[in-house]
């Protein structure tokens, strides 16, 4: 059964994204959850640290559960509360007064990917293979979450991904800084550990403070005129390219995308 596991390791909080049967893709249960398991870490005070990892060696997190857009996405109000679930979810981890790792092992691809990039830091095995396939289902992307691409990666490495659709591996995402460690399968467990319990001995109200300090630091684009984005964004969702994307992804064939 699709869900998250919640584990307290002294003071570091695990929550493990477990949907092992679908790569660990979110459903709309876990997308809603997830927000109140950081948030419950959050405010105990016992808690130095959270580590976002998947159940398993196969995924971190594949992506959205595309076998549930026909029934949560079908309409206009069912799209916009499916995508506020995850844009909550993506928000949690910037929201949280203290550090959030994504421990990434295995497939990291779609709304896996906005996860990751919405935690402070990012450790990867050195066998992972990652990808953001928006422009292959034709699903126009949430402004916060490519602004969020932006601040991490820059406008090349964003347009890159993002155009491209491609996969890319552990060398490629530590060149572009999207991970900061990486490790070989037999140590990866033990170097995300040796940080993790180094960092959790520190002090918390400086750790607090610090990333404070960087997401205030970080770009703040105008959203005074976002009306044509939001525009352009919605006609991806009302179009026949995004349901022929679904359907493809579905039907492990290539989509025929007619721009419209």
């Amino acid at each position: 059964m699709p869900e998250l596991i919640i584990k307290r390791e002294g003071p570091i909080g695990r929550i493990v994204i477990s949907n092992p049967s679908k790569f660990n893709a979110m459903t709309l249960d876990m997308w809603l959850g997830l927000p109140k398991a950081i948030e419950a870490f959050d405010g105990d005070r016992d808690i130095r640290l959270v580590i976002l990892e998947g159940d398993g060696d196969k995924a971190f997190v594949s992506g959205a559960d595309i076998s549930q857009f026909e029934e949560k996405r079908t309409d206009k109000r069912a799209q916009e509360h499916y995508n506020a679930a995850v844009a909550t979810a993506y928000a949690a981890p910037i929201l949280c007064s203290k550090p959030v790792i994504a421990k990434i092992a295995g497939i990291c691809m779609g709304g896996g990917l906005g996860l990751a990039a919405a935690c402070d830091l990012r450790f990867c095995r050195d066998d992972v293979r990652f990808r953001m396939p928006a422009s292959r289902l034709g699903l126009g992307y949430a402004v916060a979450g490519v602004n969020r691409f932006l601040s991490v990666l820059g406008p090349q490495n964003t347009m890159d991904i993002f155009f491209s659709a491609r996969i890319f591996d552990a060398a490629d995402a530590l060149r572009m800084g999207f991970v900061s460690k990486v490790a070989p399968r037999d140590t990866f467990d033990q170097m995300v550990d040796e940080w993790c319990s180094l960092t959790a001995e520190n002090a918390p109200l400086v750790l607090k403070a610090l990333k404070k300090t960087v997401n205030y630091l970080l770009p703040d684009p105008d959203f005074s005129d976002i009306a044509p984005v939001s525009t352009a964004i919605a006609a991806c969702l009302a179009s026949e390219d995004y349901r022929e994307g679904v359907q493809a992804f579905s039907e492990k064939r290539k989509p025929a995308f007619r721009g419209a």
